[in-house]
């Protein structure tokens, strides 16, 4: 071997190792859930737990990898442009099939109450995204983002949980648009 290769090559160990280094330095993804000063003005107390706890438990369900965890916050007659709740079992199951150590943010800057009993749906309003390291690529990535989206939450069997659209919505979004299922 000659001395040209020998030092290419360690080289390329060293930067290899550099590289190693560098990545175990980087942190974590972090799941992380706030509320914005003032955002829950209209709202009890006891309604703004109730649906920070089932974001929250969003964040507990994506840690642990468990898709009846995530599954279980999606409303009955969940329906967002068309996806239903079996839809979104799919999407989640392909998700964690390609990707590991998924990370949501969610920052709700408004929270109110819509309707009244049984009919009562809190939108909250949310900008905040979700990646993942793909199992394929190696990388961390962004899976969706999403800018002042607004969540409709709805209560059912004790809970807040995801509903989708209220009321009449087309079935395709317009252009320019991006969906925003997942939460």
């Amino acid at each position: 071997m000659g001395v040209r290769h020998r030092r290419w090559t360690q080289w390329t160990g060293l930067l290899s190792s550099g590289i190693l280094i560098i990545a175990a330095m980087l942190p974590v993804a972090r799941a992380e859930v706030r509320l914005l000063p003032g955002a829950a003005a209209d709202l009890d107390q006891a309604t703004t737990n109730g649906v920070m706890q089932t974001f929250q438990q969003a964040d507990d369900a994506l840690r642990a990898r468990n898709v009846d965890g995530v599954m279980a916050l999606y409303a009955e007659q969940y329906d967002y442009h068309g996806l239903n709740k079996r839809d979104m079992r799919k999407v989640w199951v392909n998700l964690l099939d390609e990707f590991q150590d998924l990370a949501d943010v969610h920052h709700f800057s408004r929270m109110s109450k819509i309707g009244s009993g049984s009919k009562t749906i809190i939108e909250v309003t949310c900008t905040g995204s979700l990646t993942g390291l793909s199992k394929t690529g190696g990388l961390r990535v962004p899976i969706d983002s999403w800018y002042e989206e607004v969540h409709y939450m709805t209560w059912e069997d004790g809970q807040w949980r995801i509903r989708g659209n209220v009321g009449d919505s087309p079935r395709f979004m317009p252009f320019g648009t991006s969906p925003h299922p997942l939460f």
